[in-house]
């Protein structure tokens, strides 16, 4: 008899935290490791993770391989009240947490820069897909159709919360990735700053 796989897609844990951090920062760099980039290795998380798990623990899944935290996907239904959120409980905290902090690596001011002036999304965007999502995998996990089923079971969870459409981007350095969302559905809205894809729901 084969041995039953302990490789699951589940909810993300509180305790889940750290690794989810250290998944950003090894995929930060357009999907490759970002750790030169970075002289702390918890800035890119703040942004891109951290928040989501957070604030909106209902979209927020983690891929476990042998009992390691190795690929996540999260989301926001609803990007413009998330963004209301942060702007009230998580940008705050860390404007006065990183205050003093300055540039020292290349990267650093991708996300000092985001901390002390948050964006915001375009109405673009946000009215036709008014959810947004990150996935990230390390590259044990990025074969087999892990970020299929990652994605699959993502939107899964907002379709089920009534969301109309979903959104992401796309790094410009990492332009291949599209063809991927491409084949779950997504479509090219528009290319700026990055590359955003949308799915209706």
């Amino acid at each position: 008899m084969m041995p039953e796989s302990t490789d699951v897609i589940r909810p993300a844990r509180a305790e889940d935290r750290a690794a989810l951090s250290r998944i950003c920062l090894k995929t930060a760099n357009a999907g490759k490791d970002a750790s030169d980039l970075y002289s702390d290795g918890d800035y890119p998380g703040l942004l891109y993770v951290l928040p989501y798990a957070e604030f909106e623990p209902d979209f927020a899944f983690v891929l476990e391989m042998s009992g390691e935290v190795v690929g996540y996907v999260v989301a926001t239904p609803d990007t413009a009240a998330f963004e209301a959120r942060l702007a009230q409980s998580w940008w705050p905290v860390l404007q006065a947490r990183y205050a003093q902090r300055t540039s020292e690596a290349p990267l650093d001011m991708k996300v000092l820069g985001q901390i002390r002036a948050p964006g915001k999304a375009s109405e673009e965007l946000t009215g036709r897909w008014p959810a947004h999502l990150h996935i990230n995998l390390l590259p044990v996990a990025q074969q087999g159709g892990w970020g299929r089923r990652l994605v699959t079971r993502q939107l899964a969870a907002l379709r089920d919360a009534g969301v109309p459409g979903v959104h992401l981007g796309v790094s410009l350095q990492n332009e291949g990735v599209c063809a991927f969302y491409e084949k779950m559905g997504f479509r090219h809205i528009f290319r700026r700053n990055a590359i955003y894809m949308g799915q209706v729901l």
